[in-house]
């Protein structure tokens, strides 16, 4: 960080205390009225501006902390650097780590840490400085929190200089090329944030995700650490599709199990049957659900063409070899997406096993792909369907009034002012809370199809109809829902490959 750019991150501290100043005099009610530009009168209700002023200040506090971790992230680099610059030269490895230590040890001696804490911070201010300029001007901003710094780092280690400044640009750089749509990265919380960068660092990943599927699944293995009150951790690091598998067989078996004599939690249950299966099989009374786990497979990784990565749903994206084995091991049922081959994004569900209702279902997951509450996690296939305006307010049953909330975030809807707003039919309903704030959803990241494998030209069977034009918004009313489909008035998109189920059979 310039000299320069310190000072204007001084300047902004000064405004933010200032900032912070007022929305102190106002929580305490000397300073009625909103600096914060919602629309509401000054003084006209005293403590909805005192709790407004509260959050207000909450937010520019954790934009203070950000701006203050990047200066934390000068001062330690150029300390490493200066003290390296002292130092006399190495004169062997075994010198220079003695070296390294010794800068360490300060570091953790003057911020009263660990020596490992020391030394991550150093790791990260280095990469931050020196190789990620994009997001520690962010962090200088306030518009990225120390957190979402750190996951950038991590997620651009052992990542080419190159590489890693397409990951970075994705996020942060608006004008970059296929840019993160929807949600800002700032207002992500940090572990959706991981999840989105890591799902775009897997697909784009110089090394092909075959070669370290395959040697990541040699380092399977079970683990097992006491804890305390007689409770101990038991895990296991496996392939991606067998662990979704698992969890979703395990939680279908304790949903079955849930009634109103079991007192039980859902969590307390999905531990107990899986402690049930390993120690004694299939206990007796224990339902053994078939696992249901969607995997969104592109077609030419499918046939063995290609080897674009497909993608585990409430995981990120697979290895094609994993997908063409969840298919030809397993997988009883197919649902058939055309995309949009400029962007990635679902165009319509086909016609091969349509039943409205259970398409527009189906719908709301590749929309989706969580609940869309801001910061939930919750994967798709826990989540239920629901109306966003309510059907007796006037609401209808379309694709833009429907969303998939997890069932905590359903209750919250329905028990309190939180309110889903403004789905599309490509993009998930934002937020509104009851304090008036504005949430934005956080938008599937869709990419083209690579079409690689054919010279990089669309495929013969891709019709210009199918390639260029883009359909008028799905929005089906109640009505539409109850007629045969083949009775619509709005044409389905041209089926690029009428023989897909007879490919994927063989």
């Amino acid at each position: 960080m310039e000299t320069k750019a310190v000072a204007e991150v001084v300047e902004a501290m000064k405004d933010s205390i200032a900032a912070v100043a007022v929305f102190a005099a106002r929580a305490a009610g000397h300073a009625p009225g909103s600096v914060s530009g919602r629309a509401s009168l000054a003084g006209s209700d005293p403590l909805r501006d005192q709790a407004d002023a509260y959050l207000d200040g909450l937010a520019e506090v954790a934009r203070m902390e950000a701006r203050l971790a990047g200066l934390k992230v000068h001062f330690a680099a150029g300390y490493a650097d200066a003290a390296e610059t002292l130092a006399a030269p190495a004169r062997s490895p075994q010198e220079h780590t003695m070296h390294e230590m010794s800068l360490i040890a300060e570091v953790a001696g003057v911020l009263t840490v660990s020596e490992r804490s020391a030394a991550a911070l150093l790791s990260d201010a280095r990469t931050l400085a020196t190789a990620l300029p994009l997001t520690l001007g962010a962090l200088q901003e306030g518009m990225l929190s120390w957190q979402h710094a750190r996951v950038m780092c991590d997620e651009t280690s052992a990542l080419e200089p190159p590489a890693a400044a397409a990951l970075e640009a994705h996020f942060l750089d608006p004008d970059a090329p296929r840019a993160a749509r929807g949600c800002p990265a700032g207002e992500l919380v940090p572990a959706r944030f991981r999840a989105k960068a890591r799902s775009w660092r897997e697909r784009h990943h110089p090394v092909s995700i075959e070669a370290r599927h395959r040697r990541s699944a040699a380092d399977r293995r079970l683990e097992y650490a006491p804890d305390r009150d007689g409770m101990a951790w038991l895990s296991s690091y496996m392939p991606a599709d067998t662990a979704s598998g698992i969890w979703a067989r395990a939680t279908e078996a304790a949903r079955a199990l849930q009634g109103p004599d079991e007192p039980r939690t859902l969590t307390q249950l999905r531990a107990d049957v899986a402690a049930d299966w390993l120690l004694r099989g299939v206990a007796e009374g224990t339902p053994s659900p078939t696992a249901q786990v969607l995997v969104t497979v592109p077609v030419l990784s499918l046939l063995g063409t290609g080897s674009e990565p497909s993608m585990l749903d409430g995981y990120g994206p697979i290895p094609a070899s994993m997908a063409r084995r969840i298919v030809g091991e397993g997988a009883t049922s197919f649902l058939r997406v055309l995309t949009d081959p400029r962007s990635g994004a679902p165009l319509e569900i086909g016609r091969t096993s349509y039943r409205i209702p259970k398409a527009m279902r189906q719908w709301l997951r590749l929309r989706d792909g969580r609940c869309p509450f801001p910061g939930c996690s919750n994967p798709s296939l826990d989540n239920e369907a629901d109306h966003l305006l309510a059907w007796d307010d006037g609401g209808s049953t379309g694709i833009t009034n429907l969303g998939q909330p997890c069932p905590k975030h359903h209750r919250l809807k329905h028990a309190t002012p939180w309110n889903p707003v403004d789905a599309t039919r490509d993009k998930p309903p934002g937020w509104t809370s009851p304090s008036g704030r504005c949430y934005p959803s956080e938008e599937q990241d869709w990419e083209p199809p690579d079409l690689a494998p054919l010279g990089g030209e669309p495929p013969e069977w891709a019709p210009q109809e199918w390639v260029l034009p883009v359909r008028e918004p799905l929005d089906w009313e109640l009505e539409d829902l109850l007629e045969d489909v083949d009775s619509l008035d709005r044409p389905l998109p041209v089926d690029p490959f009428p023989e897909w189920a007879s490919f994927a059979a063989a």
